[in-house]
């Protein structure tokens, strides 16, 4: 089923002012709000797709690329799974909520009559993340490599068990907002009685109050420690690459859900491969008679040193091209490929034995630059370039 226009979801112009998107959404979101059409399902649907259209047209970026692109420029939303659709009613209040002046989904219940039974819930705190460097050799980044490393961070206090209270017991339920971690306010509209929500500013959302504060983290239910923390990383990472690890950044005040740890990759430079994606690129430089006759050399690898026979008459430039001696790409099977291009070393001061035999073989016919058709076409095509 195809989507309908955003602005014909919210009825405004294409035009409109983002306070005119903002008013036009609360309007439809009044309209259809599940409290306010208790079991209707067509509604709910309305309601989402409101808050869809609300969450690309309010964005600036997201909304150039709409109007650009149209349903396909905004990802997610065009496929069916975008922000209306797959989000619930608290998710949908969680974002928006600042729209109807309050807090949750329980913050926009009671329209002169509808409603009524407010879905309050308590703030859940979260700790935030935080941003380490890793720095990784080539070899790590082939196999795959397990770090561990040292944090500075926020740990639950050990005293009260990250409680924030003296003996860990030591909570009496917030009396402005009995409990309920929201306080309501009802005011007057043109569309009838609305009632609001909004974080209760005693507690702060938690519901509860402590009485008796924990001495060694002051009520904060956390404190600065260190913390040795293992990361696996996968094979094939690359430079500015970000893994996450779920729970290992700052830990909550007071209890609730730890950040995460994001991990930046840095990738250390090898000092004689280069990488290119999931190939490796080697520059050897061999000597005139080398290339000129031929000879065994030695090309390095991830796994160590390999050796490779470069053919008689090798021309400088040309790149060989070792299977499988590349690196992996993250979640894949197979490997890349190491690619050698042959550079031909000329000497620059030649003893005059060197000299002799050198200006003998420039009689030779063989020492005479004989370029092929294929390449006697491309230099005639230059030619008429610059002429």
């Amino acid at each position: 089923m195809s989507k309908r226009d955003y602005y014909e979801v919210l009825e405004v112009s294409k035009n409109a002012t983002p306070e005119e998107i903002k008013k036009a959404y609360r309007k439809k979101a009044i309209q259809f709000h599940p409290d306010k059409n208790p079991g209707d399902k067509a509604a709910e649907e309305k309601f989402k797709e409101a808050a869809e259209a609300y969450e690309v047209l309010s964005d600036q970026n997201k909304r150039s690329r709409y109007d650009q692109f149209g349903h396909a420029g905004v990802g997610g939303a065009s496929s069916g799974g975008g922000f209306g659709g797959g989000m619930s009613m608290d998710d949908i209040f969680s974002h928006f909520g600042d729209i109807f002046g309050g807090g949750g989904f329980g913050g926009f219940s009671g329209f002169g009559g509808f409603g009524g039974g407010g879905r309050s819930r308590q703030r859940v705190n979260k700790g935030s993340n935080l941003r380490v460097k890793v720095t990784l050799t080539l070899n790590e980044i082939l196999n795959g490599v397990e770090k561990k490393i040292r944090v500075k961070k926020y740990v639950p206090c050990s005293h009260c068990s990250g409680s924030g209270a003296e003996g860990g017991a030591s909570h009496s339920t917030c009396t402005t907002c009995n409990g309920s971690g929201q306080v309501t306010r009802i005011s007057n509209t043109i569309l009838g009685q609305m009632q609001t929500a909004s974080t209760c500013p005693t507690c702060g959302g938690e519901g509860k109050i402590i009485t008796n504060k924990c001495k060694h983290c002051s009520g904060e239910g956390v404190v600065r420690d260190e913390e040795v923390i293992s990361i696996n990383i996968p094979a094939g990472v690359e430079e500015g690459m970000q893994l996450s690890v779920s729970g290992k950044g700052n830990a909550a005040r007071r209890g609730g859900i730890n950040g995460d740890l994001l991990v930046l990759i840095h990738e250390e430079e090898h000092e004689e491969l280069v990488r290119d994606g999931r190939d490796l690129l080697y520059n050897l430089f061999v000597s005139v008679p080398d290339a000129t006759l031929g000879a065994p050399v030695e090309i390095p690898t991830l796994e160590g040193r390999v050796k490779v026979k470069i053919e008689a008459g090798t021309q400088p430039g040309k790149v060989l091209r070792l299977r499988g001696k590349g690196l992996p790409e993250v979640n894949s099977y197979g490997r890349g490929d190491l690619l050698v291009k042959i550079n031909v070393w000329i000497p620059k001061d030649l003893s005059k034995d060197e000299k002799k035999a050198m200006e003998k073989m420039a009689e030779s016919d063989n020492f005479t630059p004989k370029p092929s058709s294929q390449e006697k076409g491309f230099f005639s095509r230059m030619k008429n370039m610059f002429e």
